[in-house]
C-alpha cells in the first residue's frame, strides 16, 4: 500500500450506537472528508463486518450521488444502513437510488433539516437521526415512522434522558463521559476497592489463598468472575466452580486484565451495563495492539492494557486521577500516561482517546493509517465479545 493510501485511514474512526440499555447495537463509520474514497480504502483493507459483528453498520452520505457500485461492493446490504440528509428527499435520482437500496437491503435513515414523515416516505427511510446538539424534534415527526430513531452528538445524561423521553431509541455521543454518580452507588464503591485491593494482591504475586479472601467478601464481584470463566469466551468444558479453578485456569496475568475491566462490570439498579465499560475495553485492546504492533514485548503490552482501562477511572468513581493514582501501586510509564499523557505510553492513549486523531498524532506515535484502522477494529472485536460476557 502506498503511503498517500495509507494517509486516508485516519480519516475513517468509528462511534459505536447503542440501545436505551447501554448494549451496543450498531457503529458508525465516519470521517471529516465528504469524499467517499477513505471510505473505500478502509472497507478495502479488511473485513470490516466480520470484525464488527453482528452490528450494524451506519454510513453517513455527505452527498448520496458519490455511492457507486464500486462503493456497494465493499458493503453487506443487510447490516448496511445509509444516514442520508434530508436536503437529498427531494431529488429524483437519489430517491430512485434510494428505491434500489431499500430493494437489495439496505436500510435509510433521514438525517437533519426536514426530516419527517413526508420526506423519510420520498426516499424509504424508516427511521429519523437526530442530531442532539440541535434543536429536538416533535413528537409528530417521530410518531409515524417505525424506527429505531437514532440520536448523535449526546452531550449528557439528561440529553440522552429527553430523547429517550422523546421515542429515540438508539443513542451515540460523549454521554458516557459525563457520568453522573447515582446515590445508590456506595456499595458498588465498596466492591471496587476490594477489586482494586486485588488487583494489588495480583501485583505482589500473591498466593491464591490470599486472592480468595477479598472474593468470598463480594458475592456480586464472585458472581460477576465465575460467569465470565464460564462464558463462551474461554471455552472450558467442565464448569468452573470455585475461585481456585478460576484463578489455575485463567492464569494470573488474564485475572488481572479481567479484573480491571470487572472495575466497569456493576450493573445498574435498572440492570443496565456501565456505558463506560465496552469504552474501557475498546482503550485497553487498542492500546496493546498498537504497543504489540511496535514491537513492544508482553511487560509492555500488559502496561499498555493496563493505562487504557484506567484512563477512565476518575469517570467511574468520581475521583481526580492523581488521587487515584496514589491509591495504586502503578509502573512509572502508566502513571505519567494518566497523568500527563507523557511517555510512549502517554503518546498511545492520546491518539485512542481521540475519535479521528489527526495525522500529527500518529506521526507522532509512529504508527501508519492502516495499522491504525485495523487495531481500532480489533479493539472492538474484543470489546463487543467482552460486553456480551461481563
Amino acid at each position: 500500500m502506498s503511503a498517500s493510501e495509507s494517509n486516508l485511514f485516519p480519516l475513517v474512526g468509528l462511534q459505536a450506537v447503542a440501545n436505551a440499555h447501554n448494549e451496543w447495537v450498531a457503529v458508525t463509520l465516519h470521517g471529516p472528508q465528504p469524499s467517499t474514497a477513505p471510505l473505500m480504502a478502509a472497507l478495502a483493507a479488511a473485513d470490516v463486518y466480520a470484525f464488527l459483528a453482528p452490528l450494524d453498520c451506519i454510513i453517513p452520505l455527505a452527498d448520496p450521488h458519490d455511492v457507486d457500485e464500486a462503493l456497494l461492493a465493499q458493503l453487506a446490504p443487510r447490516r448496511t444502513i445509509f444516514r442520508l440528509p434530508a436536503s437529498f428527499a427531494g431529488d429524483q435520482q437519489i430517491q430512485k437510488k434510494c428505491q434500489q437500496w431499500r430493494d437489495a437491503g439496505y436500510r435509510i435513515i433521514l438525517d437533519g433539516p426536514g426530516a419527517g414523515p413526508v420526506t423519510a416516505a420520498q426516499v424509504e427511510a424508516r427511521a429519523l437521526a437526530i442530531d442532539a446538539a440541535g434543536e429536538l424534534p416533535g413528537l409528530y415527526q417521530l410518531l409515524p415512522l417505525p424506527g429505531p430513531h437514532l440520536a448523535y452528538n449526546i452531550g449528557d445524561a439528561q440529553r440522552l434522558a429527553a430523547l429517550h423521553e422523546l421515542g429515540v431509541s438508539w443513542f451515540a455521543g460523549d454521554y458516557a463521559l459525563h457520568h453522573a454518580r447515582q446515590q445508590s452507588e456506595p456499595e458498588d464503591a465498596t466492591s471496587r476497592k476490594r477489586l482494586l485491593a486485588l488487583l494489588g494482591l495480583l501485583a505482589r504475586d500473591a498466593d491464591a489463598h490470599e486472592l480468595e479472601v477479598p472474593l468470598k467478601q463480594d458475592p456480586a464481584l464472585s458472581y460477576h468472575l465465575l460467569k465470565l470463566v464460564n462464558s463462551a469466551a474461554f471455552g472450558f468444558t467442565a464448569p468452573i466452580t470455585s475461585f481456585s479453578q478460576a484463578i489455575t485456569l485463567l492464569g494470573r496475568r488474564q485475572l488481572q486484565r479481567w479484573l480491571q475491566l470487572l472495575l466497569y462490570a456493576r450493573q445498574q439498579d435498572d440492570g443496565k451495563i456501565h456505558a463506560l465499560l465496552p469504552l474501557a475495553a475498546v482503550r485497553a485492546a487498542q492500546m496493546e495492539a498498537l504497543c504489540q504492533l511496535r514491537g513492544g514485548d508482553r511487560d509492555a503490552q500488559d502496561l499498555a492494557f493496563m493505562a487504557g482501562v484506567f484512563s477512565l477511572l476518575d469517570i467511574l468513581l468520581g475521583m481526580s486521577m492523581p488521587d487515584i493514582i496514589a491509591s495504586l501501586n502503578l509502573a512509572p510509564a502508566v502513571s505519567a500516561a494518566l497523568l500527563e499523557r507523557s511517555g510512549e505510553l502517554g503518546t498511545l492513549l492520546a491518539l485512542v482517546e481521540s475519535t479521528a486523531p489527526p495525522p500529527e498524532g500518529l506521526q507522532r506515535a509512529g504508527i501508519d493509517g492502516e495499522t491504525y484502522w485495523r487495531s481500532l477494529l480489533q479493539a472492538y472485536q474484543w470489546a463487543i465479545q467482552v460486553s456480551r460476557n461481563l
